[in-house]
């Protein structure tokens, strides 16, 4: 993930910052508990298709 497209990245929902976990290729947002999906090297902005995060997947 390029970091410069990291850096201006943010959740659709909350408007904040996101994490790249490079194992999963999720950007998650911890404050919505929220992992968005990277396919094909394109981060998928779109709440409908995130992931809820298990509790003790945030940390």
């Amino acid at each position: 993930m390029d970091k410069n497209l990291l850096d201006i990245l943010a959740c659709p929902v909350c408007k904040g910052p996101l994490i790249y976990d490079q194992e999963k290729q999720e950007l998650i947002c911890k404050a919505d508990r929220l992992a968005y999906p990277i396919r094909d090297d394109i981060p998928v902005m779109l709440e409908d298709e995130a992931r809820q995060l298990a509790a003790d997947e945030v940390s």
